[in-house]
């Protein structure tokens, strides 16, 4: 008797008796369920048995960092020593930012005022950068002695920018209160998207979009995207000051979210802050990674956590101006991380003498700039510029996004500016032409620096046998996993395809071996990729290295993929924009240790451990990702003599050159294009030894 439970799927009534005493007796979940359906259809679970590897490896790296950022904090004695680290901090964050770009001219122009009863609306347009326009409100107090306070304002993540209710209302309620305030549109929001169709509609959406979009491709040349985002606030600041109408010994800075973000960037960045209050943002590097929390490319700075900078040192470059922290008990921004910046503040404002001047607001609600943490910012600016007493937000009128838009169709590219992308192409063609073509040691020294390599210890790294699981349905009849553990808490899981029985360590053989790195997954390439099959002698095309049947043949998953897959940042997270693989290549990039430099070193280590064990010549094969680690491994290993790449990249200028891609950040090095790109890989791999590439894969190259 054979039952339907779905269209096609006939399932045994033995198979649905099992299933209905799995469920009654161990509460199976209906995942359960459903991979039982795929076992009956001989489909197999993915094996994934250091699911928490990576998250881990990267906590305790950071939990590493921070313990040093105490101790350094710890050892604060006196104002002396405070002052050095303030100075310390101020020349670090530089560091991570990098050099600020040519102050040009901002080209500001008026395109409309709105009248109200106590403060007027300018509609602003100013440039940050030469034709890079930057549209901003600027909120001005009628029938008030000038010259007055004000406040720059840095808006979240909206649509609409600044004309969104809750950045209007802090807009509005400053200048009700007697504040100047210019609050402008972040890139990719609200009037300025980079990204549109004839009609001026978002192709990639707005917001987080636009900013992985626009930010993650910048790497490749060596740009950051948060230094974009805060040179536009440090050119608002720079508009303030030219109005009669600011009192240029009071200037703030606040923004919520993103805003927050971008408040304690540009703290960090500019000394000519008075006073800020950056909100539902600041809290530790270490909360957010162990919450498992993505943030935008803006929001990890290059080699923070190499620098030793956490949230509350941006913020400690302030000191001890004035400074209020505004942070939500149910936010998804960890309230003890607000809590702990606030520790390590106060203890530096205590030996610089103004213990009084930080201050930390916790409001009782969930992530936003609602009214209690916009008055607590109020009361604090009030105490600072004595310009009012006033405890809670007038009365506020909300007005229509369109009576706020600087431009007539509501979107800067009608103006036909240049976009982000446009930077980006042109600085990788600069590059181009100024790099030349490095080849031989120079340029393995460029991919060590790059990638940021290691020195290889001179032992083959040691490794763990794994337990058979049957049943995988491999072109061999048996196999054997390996973890080869290439640094501390960092495995490379490795399978050893064999004819017979071996469930010990590899055996000890001169042969030429095989080895093939993993797409995203070893075990399922091994049972579905035809080019595994050609290796192993199954077709026509098959390489002479693999004429033996039962030629060494191992097949690698590098940390992050297959059998290290991170199961973290939410469920079946890994391949979205905003999912684990993108969580940990950012933070890669803070640690000054790109992703891909990590699963490079995994790999030049696995090919130590396989000449351990007698393997003096390798066949590199790879496909997709695995293709840009086996590639950078062929350059640096001489013992590899022989290399084929299926769905490799074609070169990285492809993706910096255009304005639709498809690969992740975790393929995309920092500043690779400042040296070196893969066809200079190409050519000194095809000079030295045999190279066969595959259908090669352009800038957009969809993967699965």
């Amino acid at each position: 008797m054979k039952l339907e439970i779905a269209p096609s799927i006939y399932i045994s009534r033995r198979t649905l008796l099992r299933w209905a005493a799995m469920s009654s007796v161990a509460g199976a979940s209906p995942a359960v369920w459903a991979q039982e359906a795929k076992t009956a259809r001989g489909e197999l679970a993915p094996l994934n048995r250091f699911s928490r590897m990576v998250q881990e490896w990267f906590v305790d790296q950071v939990r590493a960092a921070e313990e040093k950022i105490k101790q350094r904090l710890a050892g604060l004695k006196t104002k002396e020593d405070a002052e050095t680290y303030v100075r310390s901090v101020q020349e670090r964050v530089r560091q991570s930012f990098g050099p600020e770009p040519e102050r040009t001219p901002l080209n500001a122009r008026v395109t409309g005022i709105v009248e109200r009863d106590t403060y007027r609306i300018e509609k602003v347009i100013f440039e940050s950068r030469p034709n890079f326009p930057v549209t901003a409100n600027l909120y001005v107090p009628t029938n008030r002695k000038l010259p007055l306070p004000a406040v720059v304002g840095s808006c979240g993540h909206s649509a609409t920018g600044k004309a969104i209710d809750a950045y209007q209302s802090f807009a509005q309620g400053l200048a009700r209160l007697g504040y100047v305030m210019l609050i402008y549109d972040p890139i990719g929001q609200g009037e300025r998207l980079q990204y549109v169709n004839a009609e001026l509609k978002p192709r990639h959406g707005n917001g987080v979009s636009e900013h992985l979009w626009a930010g993650n491709q910048q790497y490749l040349v060596g740009e950051f995207f948060g230094a974009w985002r805060a040179w536009d606030g440090i050119r608002a600041l720079d508009y303030l000051l030219t109005r009669k109408e600011v009192d240029p010994n009071h200037v703030g800075i606040t923004g919520n979210s993103g805003g927050g973000t971008l408040s304690t960037w540009l703290i960090g960045l500019d000394r000519r802050w008075t006073m800020g209050a950056p909100a539902c943002f600041p809290t530790t590097i270490r909360r957010n990674l162990e919450n498992e929390l993505p943030q935008d490319t803006e929001q990890c700075p290059p080699r923070a956590i190499a620098l030793g900078l956490d949230h509350a040192d941006f913020l400690t470059a302030m000191a001890p101006k004035p400074l209020i922290i505004l942070a939500k008990e149910r936010d998804y921004f960890d309230v003890r991380g607000a809590l702990e910046n606030f520790g390590r503040l106060k203890h530096i404002y205590t030996l610089l003498g103004k213990p009084e001047n930080v201050a930390l607001q916790i409001g009782p609600t969930e992530h936003g700039y609602s009214q209690e943490n916009r008055e607590a910012m109020y009361r604090w600016f009030n105490r600072v510029t004595k310009i009012s007493d006033a405890q809670t937000e007038p009365a506020l009128t909300i007005e229509k996004d369109e009576v706020l838009q600087c431009t007539e169709r509501g979107q800067v590219a009608e103006l036909k500016p240049r976009t982000v992308f446009s930077f980006t192409q042109e600085k990788s063609r600069h590059f181009a032409e100024q790099r030349g073509q490095p080849a031989g040691q120079a340029l393995k020294d460029a991919i060590i620096e790059v990638l940021d390599l290691p020195q290889l210890p001179d032992e083959p790294p040691d490794f763990r046998i794994l337990r058979p699981v049957r049943s995988r349905n491999y072109p061999r009849r048996f196999a054997t996993t390996y973890a080869v553990e290439t640094e501390p808490g960092i495995f490379a899981l490795v399978t050893r395809l064999s004819d017979v029985s071996h469930v010990s360590r590899p055996p000890q053989d001169p042969r030429p071996a095989t080895l093939y790195v993993s797409h995203h997954s070893a075990d399922a390439e091994l049972r579905s990729e035809p080019l595994i099959k050609e290796l192993l002698g199954g077709t026509a095309g098959s390489s002479s290295s693999a004429v033996d049947s039962d030629a060494p043949f191992y097949a690698v998953d590098l940390r992050g993929v297959g059998e290290s897959r991170p199961d973290t940042c939410g469920s079946d997270q890994f391949l979205s924009p905003y999912g684990s693989d993108y969580f940990y290549a950012a933070h890669g990039i803070m640690l000054d240790r790109p992703y891909l430099g990590q699963k490079t070193h995994d790999l030049l280590r696995v090919l130590d451990w396989l000449r351990s064990f007698g393997h003096r010549d390798i066949h590199l094969a790879a496909k997709g990702w695995g293709a840009l680690a086996a590639t950078f491994g062929a350059v640096l290993k001489n013992r590899v003599k022989q290399v084929t790449l299926k769905h490799g990249l074609t070169s990285y200028a492809a993706i910096a050159e255009s304005e639709d891609y498809n690969w992740p950040l975790s393929a995309l090095p920092p500043a690779i294009l400042a040296r070196f790109d893969l066809p200079d890989c190409y050519r000194e791999i095809a000079a030295m030894r045999k190279l066969r590439q595959i259908d090669m894969q352009s800038a957009v190259a969809k993967f699965e």
